[in-house]
């Protein structure tokens, strides 16, 4: 089992492929036209990777390469003892499994959680001393929950431009949006406004948690005028009691209540009346429309 040290880990996976299982990488420009990331060709005994992706991306897929090369039989096994029955569930299950192997072994737990500890969980630190992107680390952070060995609890997210939700995982009380899209007040959209950079928000939710967040845009830049690449943007959180063991909790007073952002469960669910950014009446309660004047939204809600 390869065991990544501190340096480039694309380098030692494409070492350790070759050496150990005689699998060479290539890049291939195809790829991405034809909308692939990677692709093995077994008989080739090659790994072929889109020549569009950022250097953590290639370094990520040839992690989950190495996975199904090394303990397909253990994923199978796994999946044999869950009560998934569909093979398209089975299916999903597997790509779900290589993708937490890559993840554990590009960031391993207790190397990754302490030195999360030591920089103050600042992620951009965390990239350069890993090797990963902004999304691994986040991600990462968001899985560190062993017994007897748990890190700060927080939930992660991953939207695209539109509001729809592409990855979610909460270890603490944050849920998201059951109904509609997620608040438009969200840090996670104002990332947008801002590509590359880093928001912070003090939020709290309707049922009166506070959190600190944070949020930027992902993924790779435009390779053409032609192109078209996805816009999405991530947010990790962690509740306000924590905060203080984040480098991004500096200079905020997290005690001034006017700092703290109100957003909600999405339209459809949130109870907050004379919202400025309410776009559609909770579901549920019956809607009072006034003739004779109106507020922010042209309807109250009746609570």
């Amino acid at each position: 089992m390869i065991r990544l040290d501190e340096g480039s880990p694309r380098e030692q996976l494409t070492r350790y492929l070759l050496d150990h299982h005689g699998i060479r990488t290539e890049t291939d420009l195809s790829l991405g036209q034809r909308g692939l990331m990677w692709r093995m060709d077994r008989r080739a005994r090659t790994i072929f990777l889109s020549r569009i992706l950022p250097a953590e991306s290639s370094t990520f897929w040839m992690a989950q390469a190495l996975g199904q090369i090394e303990h397909q039989a253990v994923f199978a096994r796994t999946i044999r003892r869950s009560r998934l029955r569909e093979s398209e569930a089975r299916g999903l299950a597997r790509v779900y499994l290589t993708n937490y192997f890559a993840g554990a072994l590009l960031l391993p737990y207790e190397r990754f959680r302490i030195t999360a500890h030591e920089v103050r969980h600042d992620l951009e630190r965390l990239q350069r001393h890993f090797g990963v992107s902004f999304e691994q680390a986040c991600h990462r952070l968001s899985t560190m929950q062993r017994p007897g060995s748990e890190g700060i609890p927080f939930y992660f997210l991953k939207t695209d431009i539109a509001g729809n939700i592409l990855k979610s995982f909460s270890a603490n009380r944050f849920t998201q949006s059951r109904f509609g899209g997620p608040c438009p007040l969200w840090n996670i959209f104002r990332a947008f406004s801002t590509p590359q950079q880093v928001q912070v928000q003090l939020s709290q939710t309707t049922d009166g948690a506070l959190y600190l967040n944070i949020a930027r845009t992902v993924g790779r830049s435009s390779i053409s005028y032609l192109d078209r690449p996805r816009l999405t943007a991530v947010v990790l959180g962690c509740s306000i009691a924590d905060a203080e063991h984040l480098v991004y909790s500096a200079g905020l007073d997290l005690n001034d209540p006017r700092m703290i952002i109100p957003i909600g469960p999405g339209c459809r669910a949130c109870t907050r009346e004379n919202c400025h950014h309410r776009a559609l009446p909770m579901v549920g309660h019956r809607v009072d429309v006034n003739n004779e004047g109106r507020g922010i939204a042209p309807y109250r809600t009746a609570l």
